[in-house]
């Protein structure tokens, strides 16, 4: 589950040869990696090297020389002149017997695949000169590429394109993904990913000390709550959802529907009396609670049997909503607060920001999307050219004193203690209108099961996406909590639930 910044992967190696293992083991463990990568990916006909000068480069020497060992047909194109090499880089040349080609990207020619061993995590600055020509005939070749560790041009932390960026068919990493491996754009330059071992033990970890990890079941299992059999509806929590006037109340729908298919016991939708009508006609399950002042509503959220709430879909942009919002606070229920509630804070974002702090116990999760986020965080949007969308979203929990869920294909969850988790299973046809309405209702059922902010926020996600991928290409935000009992189904049998 951990991922890795190339900084922290960097002291993954200095503490294994510090612990004993020569580095070149590692290297030569990582090289014969590779030409088992390789030798899946194209059975037959010649495979290409292209190497850099750095240890990137003495991986693919390995794979080179391991291949012609298994008597494929191998060439290798160095970046630099051979007798310049230095470290390991030059032990792994040594040990490649065969021919090596210079740099001239007209010498790729028309092989089976292409092994990409430019450059690996520790990129830091723009490619220029002969390297963004190689990299630019590698992407214009039309042949299947495997990237060594990560794609040459990536940056490994940011997951950055520095100036052009190998389009790789697959990549091999090693010990653990790093974070250049799941956010955007470098997840789409990676394709399929392939972690392997090279001797590097577990424990490293232990002195590393990770904070960001793969949003996957294992990171949230023992929070995941299970319907107990002695249980009834109130012990499985009761959600409010906040509905807008008449014109805008299908949001609160949807995101109240799968606050009920998340697990809540009880679900209501905090309505306008003018659209009290509507929200009613539509709903069966879920009730419908006249709603107008947010006196009213701050005497329906003072009920001990309401864990949490979730305002922002549909709810309306202004005063309306941020006194809402304050009274949930108030109150101290778990809130969900998305699109209307955090735009209603956008000129006063410190104003939440106190009061989400004032909680000696906060239970609120802020879901935005690219745009909200920059209207709400707009000191943290100065910097974001300099900051990785994980290190923005990081940035934001803690200013804020709340769970931050950035939104997108790559969506990021930060809690204020920096704790961090990255999203890998959104399938692209989650972009949709309601489908962010619907992530919102999912986190507020969790949280009125009592599952902490953090969690709930990763489980929602990635219950989320399975969603997505249940209902498929042309799925509507409507088919997302229909098919959320598939999906518990699976996780159920992964986390070996009976039920």
């Amino acid at each position: 589950m951990e991922i890795l910044t190339a900084a922290e992967m960097q002291r993954a190696d200095q503490l294994t040869i510090a612990d004993g293992t020569p580095g070149f083991a590692l290297m030569r463990n990582a090289g014969r990696a590779v030409a088992d990568a390789a030798a899946d990916m194209a059975e037959e006909g010649a495979i290409l090297v292209i190497a850099g000068r750095g240890n990137n480069g003495g991986d693919g020497f390995i794979a080179a020389a391991e291949l012609a060992a298994r008597g494929r047909d191998v060439q290798v194109i160095l970046l630099c002149q051979k007798e310049t090499l230095t470290g390991d880089a030059a032990l792994a040349a040594a040990e490649y017997k065969g021919e090596v080609l210079p740099c001239d990207p007209a010498a790729i020619g028309a092989p089976a695949l292409i092994v990409d061993a430019l450059f690996g995590t520790g990129l830091d600055r723009p490619i220029k000169g002969d390297p963004f020509e190689m990299i630019a005939a590698i992407n214009a070749s039309g042949v299947p590429v495997l990237a060594v560790d990560l794609p040459s041009g990536i940056n490994g932390t940011t997951g950055a394109v520095m100036g052009i960026a190998v389009r790789a068919t697959e990549t091999v990493t090693f010990f653990r993904p790093k974070t250049g491996h799941l956010l955007l754009p470098g997840r789409v330059h990676c394709g399929r990913l392939r972690v392997v071992d090279i001797g590097i033990e577990a424990g490293v970890l232990d002195e590393i000390r990770p904070l960001t990890s793969e949003n996957m079941p294992e990171l949230w299992a023992m929070s995941f709550p299970v319907p107990r059999m002695d249980g009834h509806k109130f012990a499985r929590g009761h959600a409010i959802v906040v509905s807008g006037d008449i014109a805008a109340t299908g949001a609160a729908r949807l995101a109240a529907r799968g606050a009920l298919r998340a697990g809540a016991g009880l679900v209501t939708v905090a309505s306008p009396r003018d659209a009290l009508a509507v929200n009613a006609a539509a709903l069966t399950a879920v009730m419908v609670r006249p709603v107008d002042t947010a006196a009213e509503f701050a005497n329906l959220v003072a009920d001990p049997r309401i864990r949490a709430c979730v305002i922002g879909p549909g709810a309306g942009v202004g005063a309306r909503t941020r006194d809402f919002v304050l009274a949930l606070l108030a109150a101290k229920r778990g809130a969900v607060l998305d699109a209307d509630a955090l735009t209603s804070f956008a000129e006063a974002p410190q104003q939440l920001f106190d009061a989400i702090k004032s909680l000696s116990e906060p239970s609120v999760v802020l879901t935005p999307h690219v745009g909200e986020f920059s209207r709400l965080f707009k000191v943290i949007e100065a910097e974001a050219a300099s900051l990785s969308k994980l290190e923005q979203v990081r940035m934001a929990a803690q200013t804020a004193g709340a769970v931050v869920l950035l939104k997108g294909a790559d969506t990021v969850v930060a809690s204020p203690d920096g704790r961090a988790a990255i999203a890998s299973n959104a399938p692209p046809w989650l972009a949709t209108a309601g489908s962010g309405d619907v992530l919102a209702g999912i986190i507020g059922g969790l949280l009125a099961q009592g599952v902490p902010a953090f969690e709930a926020a990763c489980i929602g996600v990635w219950m989320h996406g399975e969603a997505g991928a249940e209902a498929g290409p042309g799925l509507i935000a409507e088919d997302l909590p229909e098919v959320l009992p598939a999906v518990l189904r699976r996780l159920y049998d992964r986390l070996e639930v009976e039920y």
